[in-house]
């Protein structure tokens, strides 16, 4: 998918709303465990219920890699079914990989030609030989992690090196690597007092915010800082969606969830 096609479909669902699908066995509806992939039928039911109200699915993969092969198969199951059914939306391989350059390619062929997502989660630690095989693939996308939402982020992304805090020194070198044009970088929403300066390092990037609802990230904080002209903001929520209840209702009650945060991000975009 391109970045056009991606604006695009912001604007017609007036919805910058990603949804995690980051499946936990023991959270989801017990009459779902009596069929025979109860992951995929949890993901279908969710993808079902609020296609029409996000723009992007983010499997993070540990959640299926747990589960060996089983969760696997549930994984490739799922990003089939979206690519199927919904072939406009945003498809985000929660991965977070990162290795030396032969290795970074196979990671890459996996998730962006194998599975066909459109983008996957890479760490910088081992600098440009790293993530430029994942910058390879034409209209892919390579989201790196930046400056994360988790209280450990302190202990090395702010530190101050050189005069100038860790992360900032992330995105500015990323831009000078081959095909940079196809980053994207995750920013958590609880850091979003970091947001203008992180604008004036990348203002046409898309970030990719985790962090909202229950991590305890401001929607419109994130947004007053970080949107720019084409929005620019892939705002994630997970638990607070897929698990709003763990009834056979489930999926209606992630639904309504959905549309609440949808409906404030229409209401922002107006604005």
């Amino acid at each position: 998918m391109t970045t056009p096609q991606l604006v695009q479909q912001i604007k017609a669902k007036k919805s910058f709303l990603c949804i995690g699908l980051d499946v936990d066995l023991t959270k989801i509806p017990t009459h779902l465990l009596e069929l025979e992939d109860p992951v995929f039928e949890f993901n279908k039911c969710i993808i079902d219920a609020t296609h029409d109200l996000c723009v992007a699915y983010k499997p993070n993969t540990a959640f299926y890699e747990a589960y060996g092969l089983k969760g696997w198969q549930s994984l490739e199951k799922t990003i089939k079914y979206i690519n199927e059914k919904h072939p406009d939306i945003f498809t985000i391989a929660d991965a977070k990989r990162g290795d030396i350059g032969n290795t970074s390619s196979m990671y890459a062929k996996a998730f962006l030609r194998d599975l066909n997502f459109d983008s996957v989660t890479v760490a910088p630690y081992m600098g440009k030989d790293s993530v430029e095989p994942f910058l390879a693939f034409e209209n892919k996308h390579t989201i790196m992690l930046a400056l994360t939402s988790n209280e450990g982020a302190f202990d090395f992304q702010t530190l101050n090196v050189g005069g100038q805090e860790l992360y900032k020194q992330v995105l500015e070198t990323s831009r000078t690597w081959k095909n940079s044009n196809n980053l994207m970088y995750v920013i958590g929403a609880t850091k979003s007092e970091y947001f203008t300066e992180i604008r004036k390092i990348v203002p046409d990037s898309f970030l990719l915010v985790p962090g909202v609802g229950a991590q305890g990230g401001s929607l419109q904080e994130v947004c007053k800082y970080g949107m720019n002209k084409n929005v620019g903001l892939l705002i994630n929520s997970s638990r607070g969606i897929i698990y709003a209840s763990d009834k056979t209702n489930f999926a209606e009650k992630a639904r309504e969830e959905a549309l609440k945060m949808q409906q404030e991000m229409e209401i922002i975009l107006k604005s």
